[in-house]
């Protein structure tokens, strides 16, 4: 165990377990008893944690790259190319 990391120990449980649970499952023996509603309720809540993410990182990118949209933004957006400090 010690030429492993943490991350890959914990990896390889976690797929160990997964493993073993499908196969539990395959054989009628759920060892996680989860019925429709809770994954109905688990997609919901991980459908609108997306959508958030989403939203949130789409206006920290929007809000920190200069948009130059209005008249003056326009004339300074060519200025700073003219000077060779704007792409």
């Amino acid at each position: 165990m010690k030429n492993f990391d943490k991350g890959t120990v914990i990896r390889t449980v976690l797929l160990l377990i997964a493993f073993i649970n499908q196969t539990l499952v395959m054989f009628g023996k759920p060892v996680l008893p989860i019925t429709d509603d809770q994954v109905t309720t688990l997609a919901d809540s991980l459908y609108l944690a997306g959508s958030t993410a989403f939203l949130l990182i789409t206006t920290i990118i929007a809000w920190f790259k200069n948009n130059y949209v209005t008249e003056k933004g326009k004339k300074q957006k060519e200025i700073l190319k003219q000077k060779g400090l704007s792409k």
